[in-house]
């Protein structure tokens, strides 16, 4: 049994939806992570993070309801080590094309005889040597998410999939369509229909499947199609928006004055 709800979530493949984070900031971690949402990624691949970053984030995280997952900058072992000593337990590794190297990434997670994780006895993981049952248990709070973003990496995706140690696969929408030949047109019908083929065949083999998928419309219409765990919005694409939205809003209004004045209740 599992301590970490999101891994038991992905298992029972129930619908998880949460937030992508790349501004970097302990404070919007704590924010999102107490939201309610499922999970929230924090990422080094695509935004500045670097590893003395992600302690604060973690604390940040810690009593939200979000799981917080780790996408390092590439799948590497040395850098899967390092997150795992500072407390991270939940990683999604990018750019995984084939089983061989699914197995590889999970090496990385698991001490020997059933991985290659050097030992180190006093980390933030196992709270600085107090937890003296850590060598035992870490490995069933381990969450393992692979990413497939290219046409090869779908058709392998059964191979995948039947890795041990691999929890969940999630699609890279931006990057398929770019390997395809649509660099930003993720609505592509090819693409799409991409996405399904990859989406039936993680099914098909008994594992959840997510994906990038701001906004309501793309969420709605991904949980229709059956991904269990969607990135609903960004950050900085929520802020981006709003704040366009709302100096829209405002500039309409200016254009349009009522000539009314404050609203009952507003503070000027």
């Amino acid at each position: 049994m599992t301590d970490n709800p999101f891994k038991a979530g992905l298992a029972a493949r129930r619908r998880l939806p949460g937030f992508w984070l790349s501004l970097c900031s302990p404070t919007v971690t704590e924010i999102a992570a107490h939201s309610g949402a499922d999970w929230v990624l924090l990422d080094m691949e695509h935004a500045p993070n670097d590893l003395s970053m992600m302690p604060d984030q973690l604390r940040a995280a810690r009593g939200g309801g979000a799981e917080p997952v780790v996408r390092p900058p590439f799948s590497e072992q040395v850098v899967t080590k390092r997150l795992l000593d500072i407390g991270v337990r939940s990683l999604m590794f990018p750019m995984i094309q084939n089983a061989d190297m699914a197995a590889e990434a999970v090496s990385w997670t698991r001490y020997p005889p059933h991985g290659v994780r050097g030992h180190s006895g006093t980390i933030r993981a196992n709270n600085y040597g107090r937890q003296t049952d850590y060598l035992q248990t870490y490995a069933r709070d381990l969450c393992v998410i692979v990413q497939v973003e290219t046409p090869e990496a779908i058709a392998n995706i059964p191979a995948i999939a039947a890795v041990e140690g691999v929890d969940a696969i999630f699609i890279g929408p931006g990057d398929l369509a770019s390997s395809m030949g649509q660099v930003g047109n993720v609505a592509d019908p090819d693409v799409q229909a991409e996405i399904r083929r990859a989406t039936d065949a993680v099914h098909a083999a008994g594992k959840a499947v997510g994906i990038l998928g701001y906004g309501e419309d793309a969420t709605r219409r991904y949980h229709a199609a059956g991904i269990e765990f969607v990135a609903i919005a960004g950050d900085a694409w929520l802020l981006v928006r709003s704040m366009g939205q709302m100096l829209r809003t405002a500039r309409e209004d200016d254009q349009n004055p009522t000539g009314d004045g404050p609203a009952k209740g507003d503070k000027a």
